[in-house]
């Protein structure tokens, strides 16, 4: 999609749709007079509470201006990022359904309202551009007619361009919020197209050349490890889990310097299981489907990482990525096995299915080579975690207050929000193991917790780390109304968090 900024006069603004944001507030304030100049019929008025997300196409009046049609788009209070959030994915959605190509929204209150919002005019303006992408989003290039002969997947149809009309002083601004949100946007957008992608159409191999490509086209460097590499480092977690596949692993090194000397050293780590069948201890076939989204962490860390690199952020940052599949061959892993991972910890396997903290535990000791100053892994870890706090909020556990705090902050401000739950010793007592160093499972109980103590393991302890679980968050599931599949929750995250430390 095309984002632009423009300060014409609102009533030679054409686009197939013209949104107009109201609040609550601007009902009886703004509305009333704007209705008039556009020559519209205020009767619309009587049928719009101006609740956040609302949208309503107008009928009726003697339109006075150059859009085809008009919409009036609510923005709630007005008053909070997550607000306009929601309106602007709101009209992305509602123009996708609509099948226009060319919107555009009027945006000339965007100086107030960014003070309400207690936030910059850029701020403002890369949220709008942010959002608009986000609802505009759909998956629809494995259907019938948009593939080739030799079956790969083409480019989905969407929204062709998005105009924000602003007053001349805050055009600026806007220009710059809007090329930050465009660039945020398109690399979730990335990460959502790698989630969505079935098992079949995405192996370690091809999550591999995607941050290669990344890599090439926006200047940082990806260096692959195959099968051989990660045996001759004798990353056991990840060979233990590829043991019963039929494709190789991969381990994917991200790495994005900027000039001159970074302000700091960050390590992101992503799990990258591109499908989990449980392994021997296999799943329920309900829902199996979903487990294509269980490398929605690795498809974050590509997505945050090129980020960094087109915001040319001034730090230093690795991605790490360890990528398999988990299946159930003669091959595979059997409960009761013990491993030995890159670290030389060794772990007692008491469930095959969790497989993603055996594969994290080699890269996050790999990730200590680099000497980060910051080591943030993003999992899609746990169903417990989905059990404590649903489906739009990522379980967040960290050694350090202050990291945990910045994360949480970041969150607040990005719309992914985090909740921070424990790291007390007592939960110890759950993942130890009578025959190696550490179990991989600590029973029924606090299971997201377990998983988190089990990847302290393998944190040197004077080292800042933060374990983000995104097992809910990263896939919507299909309800009534909604866009189901890949989020690409983690990215907008990430990239604001590096912002800050930038």
């Amino acid at each position: 999609m095309k984002i632009a900024v423009t300060t014409l006069d609102l009533l030679k603004v054409g686009a197939d749709l013209l949104a107009l944001p109201l609040s609550t507030a601007d009902l009886k304030k703004r509305a009333p007079a704007l209705f008039d100049s556009l020559g519209l019929d205020r009767q619309a008025l009587k049928d719009f509470k101006g609740d956040a997300g609302e949208f309503l196409l107008l009928y009726g009046g003697t339109v006075k201006c150059a859009a085809e049609r008009i919409a009036l788009l609510g923005t709630g209070e007005g008053s909070s990022l997550d607000e306009w959030r929601k309106a602007s994915a709101s009209l992305g959605a509602r123009a996708v359904d609509m099948k226009v190509r060319n919107i555009a929204i009027d945006c000339s209150t965007i100086e107030a309202d960014a003070v309400s919002a207690k936030e910059s005019v850029a701020g403002l303006a890369a949220a709008i551009a942010e959002g608009c992408m986000a609802g505009s989003y759909r998956f629809d290039r494995l259907k019938s007619g948009k593939l080739d002969k030799k079956k790969s997947p083409k480019k989905s149809q969407e929204l062709a361009s998005l105009l924000l009309r602003v007053e001349s002083a805050a055009c600026d601004a806007a220009k710059h919020g809007v090329l930050e949100g465009e660039i945020v946007a398109s690399c979730q957008k990335a990460a959502r197209d790698m989630v969505n992608l079935p098992g079949n159409y995405l192996q370690a191999e091809d999550i591999a050349k995607a941050a290669q490509e990344s890599g090439k086209k926006y200047g940082y460097n990806v260096t692959v490890l195959h099968k051989k590499d990660i045996e001759s480092l004798r990353m056991g977690g990840l060979l233990a889990v590829n043991q019963g596949s039929f494709h190789p692993p991969t381990f994917s090194v991200l790495e994005y310097k900027p000039k001159g000397k970074p302000k700091a050293v960050i390590a992101l780590v992503g799990k990258g299981v591109t499908f989990d069948s449980g392994g021997i201890s296999i799943k329920p076939s309900e829902n199996m489907g979903e487990m294509k989204s269980d490398m929605a962490g690795a498809a974050s860390v590509i997505g945050a990482v090129e980020a960094a690199a087109r915001l040319a952020l001034p730090l230093h940052i690795v991605g790490l990525i360890p990528a398999t599949d988990n299946m159930p061959d003669a091959t595979a892993q059997r409960p009761g096995d013990v491993i030995t991972t890159y670290s030389g910890i060794t772990v007692e396997v008491g469930n095959t299915d969790a497989e993603g903290r055996l594969i994290l535990a080699d890269a996050l000791s790999y990730a200590q080579k680099y000497k980060p100053d910051v080591i943030i892994d993003l999992a899609t870890l746990t169903g417990a975690c989905i059990v404590a706090l649903g489906y739009s909020v990522a379980g967040l556990f960290s050694n350090d207050d202050k990291l945990a705090d910045e994360i949480f902050q970041a969150g607040e401000h990005s719309g992914e929000k985090v909740w921070r739950l424990p790291l007390w010793e007592l939960y110890n007592e759950q993942i130890k193991s009578d025959v190696a160093d550490v179990h991989n499972t600590g029973g029924r109980g606090a299971g997201t917790i377990t998983a988190a103590k089990f990847l302290e393991k393998f944190i040197d302890g004077h080292k800042k780390w933060a374990h983000i679980d995104i097992a809910g968050p990263s896939f919507a599931p299909k309800s009534a109304g909604k866009v189901s599949g890949g989020t690409g929750f983690g990215v907008s995250l990430l990239v604001e968090l590096l912002k800050r430390w930038s």
